[in-house]
């Protein structure tokens, strides 16, 4: 089971031949004060993968979020605002942090959860660039206004870490924490 509605983690999954039962998990998203990014995108995981858990299931739950000098950066609300979050993403090293939480709905209850930190360099961006993406609607629902899965892949000059953390759904970790609690991720293909 995949507790996110999220359509890249889906995906994700879907190019290695998982295709779980979506059951988006509805908590309250407010990060706590003070709370730093790595901490909150955990403790979202965790409550993802504890909200949607049910006797039987194998519960994958995660949790995204870009950091800009300590701040994390939501979605955007408008295209005005996601050109804002563009422009100061620009020319800059931000960090994309993934919490990751798989939950075994067993007599045992096995859980195991963990942090994925990635840097991604974007290249200085032209003013209508940045007009132009934040107009395309691609940056509507993602964290940092942008999706290096889509046309925005033209403007990282770098990525130091794992690619599909930045998409969404770090499968390196995910397939650490299955093992961690006794299970093979590739034994859930179709």
């Amino acid at each position: 089971m995949l507790a996110s509605s999220s359509p890249r983690r889906e995906e994700i999954l879907g190019r290695l031949g998982i295709h779980p039962l979506i059951e988006p998990a509805d908590i309250d998203e407010t990060p706590l004060a003070g709370e730093p990014a790595a901490a909150y995108v955990e403790r979202l995981a965790v409550e993802k993968a504890a909200t949607a858990s049910r006797r039987g299931a194998v519960v994958l739950a995660a949790d995204t979020a870009v950091v800009l000098d300590g701040v994390i950066l939501g979605k955007p609300d408008n295209p005005v605002h996601a050109a804002e979050m563009l422009r100061s993403l620009a020319g800059r090293s931000h960090e994309v942090v993934s919490g990751v939480a798989v939950l075994v709905g067993d007599d045992q209850a096995r859980a195991a959860s963990a942090v994925e930190h990635t840097v991604v360099t974007i290249r200085p961006l032209s003013d209508s660039r940045i007009a132009w993406y934040a107009g395309s609607g691609e940056p509507d629902d993602k964290a940092g206004a942008y999706g290096l899965q889509g046309a925005a892949g033209i403007f990282a000059d770098r990525i130091d870490g794992s690619a599909t953390n930045v998409i969404g759904l770090p499968l390196p970790l995910v397939d650490r924490l299955f093992a961690e609690v006794g299970l093979d991720l590739l034994d859930f293909r179709t």
